[in-house]
């Protein structure tokens, strides 16, 4: 089990950044995304691993006015 976004969510061995992300549906183009408090660079989603137990904030950025 992990927590995105301080809700518990589904844990299976090889999540990547990326799958979790297509699991949650999340499709802005700007993400931001820590893990355990790091930041994971966009560029490095796909091979960042996601462990049992880690705390992930996937958080969408968007402009405004």
């Amino acid at each position: 089990m992990i927590t995105v976004n301080n809700r518990d969510f589904q844990w299976f061995k090889g999540m990547t950044v990326t799958k979790m992300l297509e699991l949650h549906k999340y499709t802005f183009p700007e993400i931001m995304v820590k893990i355990n408090g790091e930041f994971v660079e966009k560029k490095d989603y796909k091979n960042t691993l996601i462990q049992d137990g880690d705390e992930v904030l996937a958080i969408h950025m968007f402009g405004g006015g």
